[in-house]
């Protein structure tokens, strides 16, 4: 009776450290998924962030192309307007 017992009491201590084991990775996977929650919550709001920044840019950016295509067709102006002023005007008497 003794041995039986002792086996039982054996087999018992054997499975406590099997659930403890099981306990601890579990605790283990909890903490890892907790810290990849928040790390997924960070990229998260990054990627939001990202995005606003993203469509300030392209009005942004679409602003200057509209500003820059003024200011080449006003350059253009100003080329002409200086190339008539230089070039000598030719009179119908053969005259400068």
């Amino acid at each position: 009776m003794t041995e039986d017992l002792s086996s039982f009491i054996e087999n018992y201590k054997r499975e406590i450290w099997a659930w403890k084991q099981k306990e601890s990775q579990w605790i283990k996977d909890k903490n890892q998924l907790e810290g990849n929650k928040r790390i997924i919550e960070e990229l998260s709001s990054k990627m939001v962030e990202m995005g606003k920044i993203n469509l300030f840019h392209k009005e942004l950016n679409g602003k200057l192309q509209t500003r820059l295509t003024e200011v080449e067709e006003d350059n253009k102006r100003l080329s002409k307007q200086i190339q008539d002023l230089t070039t000598p005007r030719k009179f119908g008497d053969g005259t400068h």
